[in-house]
């Protein structure tokens, strides 16, 4: 009896250490097993990550290229809008040279018209002068006589001075004026410049109408 225990003892200890040593193995496999889920896991985290960094580089590389887009787009209206201001400068630079020039047709034309008008102002106040002095009856004969020479004198320079204007403008010219002064003739000629051949038609009309002689006209142009 004391034998069987002995051996039935003996078997209950080494049952005992194989159930021990079965379950410490159990527990090494458990322990690999998560070991191995973690480091899949952190396999697929890092996967992920690397995922998750190629994405946001994609966007970068389209926010990137928007902005590139734009910056082009917008240097392109710059340039379009730079090239309209050129087009409008350009423009009102013309205009401003059209408006000059126009200024300046007007400013000559506004000269002619007026020194004609006063021109002619001057010969009426004389005429009404001598006309006076020659209704006059407290006037001597000698008197009525000087003035009646003064008015036909008048009347006659005024004639002569209203054909050779025309005369001259018949030659193509685009305006002119003539101021006739005791012992001298002044002619100006509404022209860019004067030909020599110009100058010595307008001499020849004005010596011929005024009946002056050539070395006392003086011709010019404006």
């Amino acid at each position: 009896m004391k034998i069987l225990k002995r051996n039935q003892l003996i078997i209950l200890v080494v049952s005992l250490m194989l159930i021990t040593a079965g379950y410490l193995n159990f527990t090494a496999n458990q322990e690999s097993i998560q070991t191995d889920v973690v480091a899949d896991r952190n396999d697929t985290a890092i996967g992920d990550a690397e995922l998750v960094s190629t994405i946001p580089h994609e966007e970068e590389n389209t926010v990137e290229n928007t902005i590139e887009t734009q910056s082009n787009t917008i240097n392109e209206g710059n340039v379009v809008e730079n090239n309209e201001n050129s087009n409008t400068e350009a423009a009102q630079t013309s205009n401003n040279n059209e408006n000059t020039e126009t200024d300046t047709s007007e400013s000559e034309d506004y000269y002619f018209t007026t020194s004609k008008l006063e021109r002619n102002t001057m010969y009426s106040e004389l005429l009404e002068t001598y006309q006076e002095m020659y209704n006059n009856t407290n006037a001597t004969a000698e008197a009525k006589s000087d003035a009646l020479s003064k008015i036909n004198e008048i009347n006659n320079t005024k004639n002569a001075i209203m054909i050779s204007e025309n005369l001259i403008l018949a030659k193509g010219f685009e305006d002119a004026v003539i101021f006739v002064n005791e012992g001298s003739v002044s002619v100006i000629i509404k022209a860019d410049e004067l030909k020599q051949e110009d100058v010595a038609q307008i001499q020849n009309i004005v010596s011929r109408e005024l009946n002056v002689g050539a070395e006392i006209i003086h011709i010019s142009n404006k």
